[in-house]
């Protein structure tokens, strides 16, 4: 699926926002009336999710319903067991090593690498859960250069601004910057088999949101895909503005399939070893599905998306 020509024309982006997951007011759990002697309907909570994407101390603690109705929303693009419990040789994967593996599209290697991310990925991962959530562990893991953002296919042309400022930064190693551009590829090549067909640019799949979850110290990213669907008067009769504006991407079910979530390795608490491999999941948002009902707010539903900001907790 490779595009040669991606690293340099264009930009990926992610992005880093606060929040706390128990200050939502829209996550409080629907109750039954006093006098009903039916149970209260259980109501997904967002963090619910990564909950039951975790070692199963975690994963027990769920109510069986919500589980059962959250993991039918889940669309793995890489198998949810590893075919081995713990890291493997863990070699230095230069940028070159990546596109190799995803060129010759070897499986295997893919999988291996979502399961058991290179070193520099598992001690950010590590660091996040040490430091009880301290977005500083991932300010100190960028590089300090300031790097202007480019003009990608034509957004300054159109006053589209892709970012909340106009510059960035990378991380300071590159083995990590590498492992990102990695996960954009292995997701618009796989999306494909679950239904989500995806393309590398400013109008559809270019951005994600680093975070660090709130509760657990884990390390992730949501990504968003179909970020700016073509306006029509029928089908998507929404104006979002300059950066829609020559738009092809069109607003179907696949729209359903536009938060992707990454997980980095989860470590253990008490020991060096790690309680809970990596994950790459579409959720499904489907209308009438658990992931639509209770974790989409209402005022965005039409667009399917999921904000990392009301569960998580990150920095910009």
């Amino acid at each position: 699926m490779g595009n040669p020509s991606f690293s340099l024309r264009f930009a990926v982006f992610l992005s880093f926002s606060v929040a706390a997951s128990s200050s939502s007011q829209f996550f409080f759990q629907k109750l039954g009336s006093p006098f009903s002697s039916t149970p209260p309907i259980p109501k997904a909570m967002p963090s619910d999710l990564l909950s039951v994407l975790g070692p199963t101390k975690q994963s027990s603690k769920i109510n069986p319903l919500v589980s059962r109705e959250l993991k039918s929303c889940f669309k793995f693009l890489v198998p949810f067991s590893p075919s081995n419990t713990k890291p493997q040789n863990q070699h230095s994967y230069s940028n070159r090593k990546l596109a190799y593996i995803i060129q010759f599209r070897n499986q295997g290697e893919e999988n291996e690498l979502i399961w058991w991310p290179p070193e520099p990925v598992l001690e950010l991962a590590r660091l996040a859960l040490d430091s009880g959530g301290d977005p500083d562990v991932i300010h100190r893991a960028l590089d300090p250069s300031i790097l202007p953002i480019p003009d990608v296919e034509g957004s300054k042309e159109n006053r589209c601004e892709l970012t909340r400022t106009p510059y960035g930064r990378r991380f300071i190693s590159q083995e990590l910057n590498s492992y990102l551009k990695f996960l954009f590829e292995v997701i618009a090549a796989r999306g494909r088999s679950i239904g989500l067909n995806v393309s590398l640019n400013r109008y559809d799949f270019f951005h994600g949101h680093l975070f660090i979850a709130t509760k657990t110290g884990r390390l992730g990213i949501l990504f968003h895909a179909k970020e700016y669907p073509a306006y029509d008067k029928e089908v998507f009769p929404c104006n979002m503005g300059y950066c829609q504006k020559g738009s092809t991407v069109t607003y179907d079910d696949s729209m359903n399939f536009r938060n992707i979530l990454w997980l980095a390795p989860f470590p253990s608490n008490s020991s060096k070893a790690w309680a809970a491999p990596g994950v790459l999941v579409v959720l499904d948002a489907h209308p009438g599905g658990i992931i639509y009902r209770d974790i989409i707010p209402e005022y965005v539903n039409f667009a399917r998306t999921i904000y990392e900001a009301w569960y998580y907790w990150a920095g910009r």
